[in-house]
């Protein structure tokens, strides 16, 4: 990965062990107190919640970013959009 590739987050958040749709919910809640076109690293569990999380973040209007496999965990890494007016 090239310097120019990596994001940095300006928050984080740590849900391993939070279910779903819990870590989908207080990932969405987190977007929202972070400026417009912020980023937001959240980590989660494999199995359901990174098969599930992204998908529902996508529909519900965020950018993912990037997905990077832990080893253990997931991390990924959102963007609130800018609202255009």
């Amino acid at each position: 990965m090239s310097e120019s590739s990596i994001l940095t987050p300006d928050a984080q958040l740590d849900l391993r062990g939070t279910p779903c749709p819990i870590n989908f919910v207080r990932t969405k809640l987190y977007l929202e107190k972070i400026l417009p076109g912020g980023l937001l690293e959240v980590w989660l569990d494999a199995g359901e919640p990174i098969e599930q999380v992204p998908d529902s973040l996508t529909m519900a209007g965020y950018v993912v970013e990037q997905i990077t496999d832990c080893s253990g965990y997931f991390s990924l890494v959102i963007r609130r959009p800018v609202v255009r007016e």
